[in-house]
């Protein structure tokens, strides 16, 4: 190297512009002569403590230099200790006396779009390299001339601590030795079209500072000691799709908090989430997103931190205690894991090394001007990468239970909210790379970790979002059912006597509620920005909103499909939900809100008791209606069943109680009605069939060989048994002990209602019949 190109090269390491630090600095051999350079701002002297060698300050720089014969025999990993302008004296290995530490494969497989665990060797990781200690630090920023370490242990100065470029795959990385767990850090990113200096979080940072700081922090890499095996072991052997699931979904910030309105961590979190979950009788809690995010009104769906469990509430290692302390308690935790955008925060993804490389270029492609945020580049193997190890990494190192993958229909099309856009290669609005993504997240997901579910938020009709990926489908575990819960929620903000004209909107999810795996949900999503709580989107006065919520409940718990119930809304929170502050537990104390609570408890169990509830929710064997044509009295009769059990579910959309009501069934016998979501303890007036002996006759009706008279509460659902006398024929059902007991504990519960002519039919039944049966059109003028 000649003096006008080395002093060139030094020029470069003094301006923090040196793409390959170690051709400069370090320790190098020159003929018989060997050179230790060093660039270390704010030294007063340097020296090389084996052999004391005194370093040599070049003039005029922060450069200092010590050269003799090879023969003098300097070590591999040799120390500098230096005394800073303050006097203080330091000493620390030369992080550039060390080889390259990232392996070739794990760098191809990366390049490649292949490796499903980047998290493993990109991101900051506590390394011994030769036997000695510290970080290993790693970066992808394919367009960055330099990149550099900086964080409190080189006081957050770039020139310090520039890092090794791999090349062509555009990854940067630097092993610093004697620093540890607990150092703050950033990338100090230089644009080489530019020069432009960005401060960037690391993308694939484990923890990050308290908000509204945005320093990554360097974790521990010491393995949680985890006590479910058990739980993960059942998971895994688990047959989810023909077992009850019922999710409780929380905002950890605004559920509960201490005393002094502060946020509580994961661990005091854990035990209260799960003392409450369990007695209410969910089986797992689904997480808003605790995926570092900066803005707290996000409620974290604007993520910055793929890989960091934010630090409002703790630790990773608290987080994994949260999870731990769940599964203990045979509670499930799913996340929402946010996919399809990401903000625009300036030490966050966005134009990460001075050019778009993890979202698109043209904003047609790569920005949703609704929400102000960008829109991955799916096409990059490298952001693919880094989007599949995200979701592996909850799923591994926090034994999570699934993932719900947030806007996923923003993600299938191209033309999502926009009046501009780019059509694909063959013309059409499918987002192909998109498409590719979620089925790989799927197959690796499925793959990788047998049991864990994943769900799709996907509003529109694309089919076959939870069919397998070979025959044409996404893959996806569940989808959530917003048809249902739009056309649902529509119907019931209508007072009662308008509700016959829009009877259809209960009864269209089931001509495709087997077409998918559907969830059920209730989400944090309709209970704000005006659209009122649950409680007050039901009309009529306080009574029937309260029978309405406990009534809409009832029929979700009935209808084919898993559940989901946003926090507040099990107690029928008055207010809209504020991400700002807690819940209004005070509620809790008025007897209508105690009764909401109750009634979902009960709700909960007969669920989880009663298979005909669960057992063929996505199929159709399970469900059959028995009258779903009474639109004139609002009324739904169906027909809930398993191999081993039969339910008759009524329902009664209208303040006035149906006596008299005959239904038709489908076998002889005693009926016990075993719920009933007006029964006072529910906060209701106690109109049922509790006291009564329900009877099926030999009497056609509804196109059912028995039938019975019955009465039907106000704003009500019931639920009636088959019981089966000794006397009866062996194979019928038989009656399973739980069952009997919550048939027991609902009827000590309810007093003896309004007495019922058994053989009678009311004449108002009868009437609106034959209205029905006269005004029906012929099928050639429908």
């Amino acid at each position: 190297m000649t003096t006008t190109h080395l002093d060139l090269e030094l020029q470069k390491v003094i301006e923090a512009r040196h793409h390959d630090p170690f051709s400069v600095l370090g320790k190098h051999t020159v003929g018989n002569r060997t050179i230790i350079r060093a660039y270390i701002p704010y030294a007063e002297e340097v020296a090389i403590t084996e052999g004391n060698l005194q370093m040599q300050r070049i003039p005029n720089t922060d450069l200092f230099e010590w050269e003799g014969e090879a023969t003098i025999k300097i070590p591999n990993h040799y120390r500098f200790i230096w005394r800073d302008k303050d006097h203080r004296e330091h000493i620390t290995h030369d992080p550039y006396c060390f080889l390259p530490q990232l392996s070739d494969f794990d760098m191809h497989l990366f390049s490649e779009g292949k490796h499903w665990h980047t998290y493993r060797f990109l991101g900051a990781h506590v390394h011994e390299a030769d036997g000695i200690g510290g970080v290993l630090f790693a970066v992808w920023a394919p367009n960055a001339e330099r990149v550099s370490v900086v964080g409190d242990f080189n006081r957050w100065d770039g020139r310090s601590h520039t890092m090794r470029s791999h090349g062509s795959n555009g990854i940067w990385e630097l092993f610093i030795p004697d620093v540890g767990p607990g150092t703050f850090y950033k990338y100090e990113i230089r644009n080489r079209q530019t020069g432009n200096v960005f401060y960037k979080s690391d993308p694939y940072g484990q923890y990050f500072e308290v908000r509204p700081k945005t320093a990554s922090i360097v974790v521990n890499d010491t393995a949680y000691g985890w006590s479910d095996t058990q739980w993960l072991e059942q998971r895994q052997q688990r047959d989810w799709l023909h077992e009850p699931m019922s999710i409780y979904e929380v905002h950890l910030g605004s559920w509960q908090r201490g005393p002094e309105g502060e946020l509580l961590n994961y661990r005091e979190l854990a035990h209260r989430l799960v003392d409450y979950v369990t007695d209410l009788g969910f089986s797992h809690i689904e997480l808003l997103p605790i995926t570092e995010h900066p803005y707290d009104a996000s409620w974290g769906y604007q993520t910055v931190g793929y890989y960091a469990p934010t630090s409002r509430y703790g630790s990773p290692d608290d987080f994994r205690y949260f999870v731990d302390y769940c599964h203990q308690h045979k509670v499930g935790v799913f996340l929402d894991w946010v996919p399809a955008h990401f903000p625009k925060d300036a030490h966050g993804l966005a134009r990460f090394d001075g050019t778009p490389v993890y979202e698109h270029e043209d904003p047609r492609k790569g920005e949703h001007l609704d929400w102000a945020t960008l829109i991955y580049n799916y096409s990059r193997y490298e952001v693919k990468n880094f989007l599949l190890s995200s979701a592996l990494y909850w799923l591994e190192e926090f034994h999570l239970d699934g993932l719900r993958v947030d806007a996923v229909a923003s993600m299938l099309y191209l033309d999502y909210s926009r009046s501009e856009w780019i059509p694909n290669q063959y013309g059409g609005r499918e987002n192909l790379e998109a498409i590719a993504f979620l089925r790989e997240l799927n197959t690796v997901a499925h793959g990788e970790h047998p049991g864990v579910l994943i769900m799709a938020e996907e509003s529109t009709s694309w089919p076959q979002v939870t069919r397998p990926v070979e025959t044409g489908g996404l893959g996806f575990s569940l989808k959530w059912n917003m048809g249902w819960m739009n056309d649902t929620l529509s119907y019931m903000s209508k007072e009662s006597v308008h509700r016959k004209y829009h009877q259809n909107m209960l009864t269209f999810s089931m001509l495709y509620a087997f077409t998918e795996n559907f969830l059920l949900p209730f989400s944090h999503d309709e209970v704000v920005h005006g659209k009122q709580s649950m409680l007050h989107k039901m009309p009529g006065d306080e009574w029937q909103r309260f029978a309405n919520l406990r009534l809409i409940y009832t029929y979700m718990f009935t209808h084919p499909g898993k559940k989901l119930l946003f926090m507040g809304t099990e107690f029928g929170q008055g207010t809209e939900w504020n991400s700002a502050q807690i819940l209004d537990w005070y509620v809790l104390q008025y007897p209508f809100h105690q009764g909401i609570q109750a009634l979902v408890r009960d709700l909960n169990k007969i669920y989880f008791q009663l298979e005909a509830l669960y057992k063929y929710e996505f199929e159709w064997q399970g469900f059959e209606w028995i009258d779903c044509h009474d639109a004139e009295q609002s009324i739904l009769i169906a027909l809930r069943k398993s191999d081993k059990e039969m339910l008759i579910i009524a329902l009664n959309f209208t303040p006035v109680p149906r006596h008299n009501y005959r239904i038709g069934v489908p076998k002889p016998g005693r009926y016990d009605e075993i719920f009933n979501s007006d029964a006072q303890c529910y906060g209701g007036s106690n109109v049922g069939n509790g006291g009564n002996i329900l009877m099926a006759e030999k009497y056609p009706w509804m196109d059912r060989p028995y039938s019975m008279p019955i009465t039907l509460p106000p704003l009500a659902g019931i639920i009636l048994k088959p019981t089966q006398e000794e006397e009866e024929e062996e194979d019928e059902i038989e009656d399973d002990t739980n069952n009997e007991e919550l048939t027991q504990s609902t009827e000590t519960k309810m007093t003896q209602a309004d007495s019922a002519t058994i053989s009678a039919t009311t004449k108002t039944q009868s009437t609106s019949r034959k209205k029905r049966s006269a005004t029906r059109k012929k099928p050639e003028q429908e």
